[in-house]
C-alpha cells in the first residue's frame, strides 16, 4: 500500500509542475525530501533509484568496488576509500584473519567510517569459507569437512547445516557476504584447483545440494554467492596464474556445467560469482566469463533469468588482466559485460588507472556511465533489501561474545556427525581393523596434520609415527620414498595418510613388502585410487579437518557404521 501510495505522489509531482507536496528547498524531480539517505522509510525500489540519482560519478563507481586489504588491520589507504570515496564493498583475505577479534574490529571500524558518509549506505563485507580446504576466516573458526564429503554423504540435510552453521561464525564477526556455495563440477578429475571443493561431479546432485547449503546461509543471515560461473570444473589450470580454457560446446554447457547455477536461480540465490574462464566454442574471442557479456547478459541474465547481483572474481588473477592487457581495461570490460561488483583483492592506489580511467569513461561516454550506474542502482537496492530484512547480519559485532560463540557450539557436533556419515570404505581387507596384540603399527602422515597422528594413537597408542611434509618436491618425494620401504620392513601394518600425489608415491613403494598397508586418503581422493589395486584397505575422508580424522580413524576401528558413498565415477 506504501508502495502504490508512493509512486502515484512520485507520478504527481513529475506531471504536475509547480505543484509542491514538500518544501521547496527539500524536494527532488522524484518527489523525495533532498536529505534522503540509506535508512530513509522508502520502499527499495524507490529509494535505490533516488540515490543513485543523487550521487556522483565518483560515488558510483565507488559502490561497485570490492577491495581486500593486506595486513592484520585496514591500511589507511582502505580506510580512504570507504570515508573518502563511498568504497561499496571489503573482502576478508586468509592472510588477515588469525585474530578473529581484530576482524571483528576491523569490520567495526569501516562500517563506522561508511555510515559517516553523506548517504550512510553500510558495507557488504565478504569472505571465502567454503567449508573443507578454502577457509580464508581462520582462527578459532571450524575446520569442516567441506563439500566432497557432503556429497559423499548425500544428504541436502548435511549442505544446509554445514552452509548454515559456517554463517552463524561469520555473523558473530560482522561478515554479511560469503562467496559459497562453490557449484563446479568434479568433472576434470585430474584438477588440483577444484577438487574437494566441488559437491560431485553429477549435475543435479551439486545443484541440490549447492541450493541446500545456499538456503542454510541465509537462513543464518549471510548472503550465500553460487561460484564460478559457468563452471571451473572442466580445467586443470587455475585462472590465478593463467586464463583456464575449456573446450566444451554450448549443448554440454547447458546441459551439464550450467545445471547447478539453474538449480540455484529457480530457488532466488542473491549472488553468482563470474569466474575467468575462456571457452571459445561459445565466444569467438574466447574472452574470460566474467568479462563476456555473452555469458553474464545473455546467457546468466537473459536465458537463465538471473536478477540477483553479479560479482566477478579477484580481477588480480592473471586470467582476467592478462587477457584484457591491463588491470583498468579488465575492470572496464567487466562492468560492459554486465557484473556489478568488481573485486581486487588489494586496496587500489588512489590514483591507479582502475579509477581515473574509469571515471574518465563515465563522464565521456553516456553509456557507459548508465552501466556504472545500473550496477551501482542493484548493489544498493540489495543492501536496501538485506540491511533492512527481518535478519540481517549487525553492522557492528559483539565482540564480547566471539569467544562463546565461535567455534559454534552446535555446530562441532554437527560437524563430526557430518565426517561420520561421509567416510567411504572404497576398498576393505581386514576392516574394520583390530590389531593382534603385540602387532607392530606405523603410523605415516604430513607433518601439517597432526590430528591424523592424534586420532591414531587414541586408537592404536602403541603405534608409532612417521611424519613427511605436505606437497613435496619431487627430490624430497624420492627420499622419503626410499626412506619409508626401509623402514617399513620392521613393521605388520603401515597405516598411511594421502593427500597428494606426492604422498601416493611414498604410499606406492609399499606395494611389494609383504606389510598390511591401510590407505587413509584426504582432500582429492584421485591421488589414492592406484592403491586400491594393491592396498589392503582404503578410506576416503576428503578432508584434512579435525572432525573428519576422528571420524575416519573411529570407522576404521570399527566405531560406527560405514555408509558414505563415493561421489565420482572410477
Amino acid at each position: 500500500m506504501l508502495r502504490r501510495l508512493l509512486r502515484q505522489v512520485v507520478g504527481v509531482v513529475l506531471l504536475c509542475a509547480g505543484t509542491s507536496f514538500l518544501p521547496a528547498a527539500a524536494q527532488s524531480v522524484d518527489g523525495l525530501p533532498d536529505d534522503i539517505t540509506f535508512w530513509s522509510d522508502y520502499p527499495s525500489d524507490i529509494l535505490a533509484p533516488a540515490l543513485v540519482a543523487r550521487m556522483t560519478d565518483e560515488e558510483l563507481l565507488s559502490q561497485i568496488f570490492m577491495f581486500g586489504w593486506a595486513g592484520q588491520e585496514p591500511s589507511e589507504l582502505l580506510n580512504q576509500w570507504v570515508l573518502d570515496r563511498g568504497l561499496g564493498s571489503v573482502k576478508v583475505f586468509g592472510w588477515n584473519t588469525d585474530d578473529i577479534v581484530l576482524v571483528a574490529e576491523s569490520i567495526t571500524s569501516l562500517q563506522q567510517k561508511a555510515m559517516q558518509r553523506r548517504f550512510q549506505i553500510p558495507l557488504f563485507v565478504a569472505t571465502d569459507q567454503e567449508g573443507g580446504w578454502i577457509r580464508h576466516v581462520k582462527g578459532e573458526t571450524s575446520e569442516t569437512p567441506g563439500n566432497l564429503a557432503i556429497g559423499a554423504s548425500g544428504y541436502p540435510a548435511d549442505a544446509w547445516y554445514s552452509g548454515y552453521y559456517i554463517s552463524r561464525e561469520l555473523r558473530v564477526l560482522g561478515i554479511n557476504m560469503n562467496f559459497a556455495p562453490t557449484v563446479d563440477l568434479y568433472t576434470n578429475h585430474d584438477s588440483s584447483v577444484i577438487g574437494p571443493r566441488s559437491f560431485s561431479e553429477n549435475p543435479e546432485h551439486a545443484g541440490i545440494l549447492g541450493a541446500a547449503f545456499a538456503a542454510g546461509s541465509m537462513a543464518a543471515g549471510v548472503i550465500p554467492t553460487a561460484k564460478h560461473f559457468p563452471g571451473h570444473g572442466d580445467t586443470g589450470i587455475d585462472s590465478h596464474g593463467s586464463l583456464p580454457v575449456i573446450s566444451i560446446d554450448y549443448d554440454t554447457l547447458m546441459n551439464r556445467e550450467l545445471v547447478p547455477f539453474k538449480y540455484l536461480i529457480e530457488e532466488n540465490i542473491p549472488a553468482v560469482m563470474s569466474g575467468h574462464l575462456s571457452f571459445p566454442e561459445i565466444t569467438e574471442t574466447g574472452e574470460p566469463a566474467s568479462l563476456s557479456k555473452t555469458f553474464l547478459t545473455d546467457i546468466l541474465r537473459n536465458e537463465l533469468g538471473f536478477n540477483g547481483l553479479i560479482i566477478t572474481d579477484d580481477m588480480m588473477m592473471n586470467g582476467a588482466t592478462m587477457w584484457a592487457g591491463s588491470l583498468s581495461a579488465a575492470f572496464r570490460m567487466a562492468i560492459e559485460a554486465g557484473n556489478d561488483i568488481i573485486i581486487s583483492s588489494t586496496t587500489a592506489r588512489l590514483d591507479e588507472a582502475l579509477w581515473t580511467v574509469n571515471l574518465d569513461l563515465m563522464k565521456s561516454s553516456p553509456e557507459f556511465r548508465r552501466q556504472v550506474a545500473d550496477a551501482a542502482r542493484r548493489v544498493i537496492q540489495t543492501k536496501l533489501d538485506y540491511f533492512k530484512g527481518s535478519n540481517p547480519v549487525p553492522l557492528y559485532p559483539d565482540i564480547s561474545k566471539i569467544s562463546e560463540l565461535i567455534p559454534d557450539p552446535d555446530g562441532q557436533s554437527f560437524f563430526l556427525a557430518q565426517a561420520c556419515r561421509s567416510i567411504t570404505l572404497y576398498k576393505g581387507g581386514d576392516f574394520p581393523y583390530q590389531p593382534e596384540p603385540g602387532e607392530r603399527i606405523l603410523l605415516a602422515g604430513q607433518t601439517q596434520f597432526p590430528e591424523f597422528f592424534e586420532e591414531g594413537l587414541r586408537r592404536y597408542p602403541d603405534a608409532k609415527r612417521l611424519q613427511f611434509n605436505y606437497s613435496m618436491g619431487p627430490n624430497e618425494t624420492d627420499w622419503m620414498s626410499n626412506y619409508i620401504e626401509e623402514l617399513a620392513a620392521g613393521y605388520d601394518t603401515v597405516i598411511i595418510c594421502v593427500a597428494d600425489s606426492g604422498s601416493a608415491a611414498v604410499a606406492s613403494r609399499l606395494k611389494y613388502l609383504g606389510v598390511k598397508t591401510i590407505v587413509i586418503s584426504v582432500l582429492a581422493p584421485i591421488p589414492a585410487l592406484p592403491t586400491a589395486g594393491w592396498a589392503d584397505t582404503v578410506l576416503m575422508a576428503y578432508s584434512y579437518s579435525p572432525y573428519s580424522f576422528n571420524a575416519v580413524f573411529g570407522a576404521l576401528s570399527g566405531e560406527f557404521p560405514v555408509r558414505g558413498i563415493f561421489p565420482l565415477s572410477d
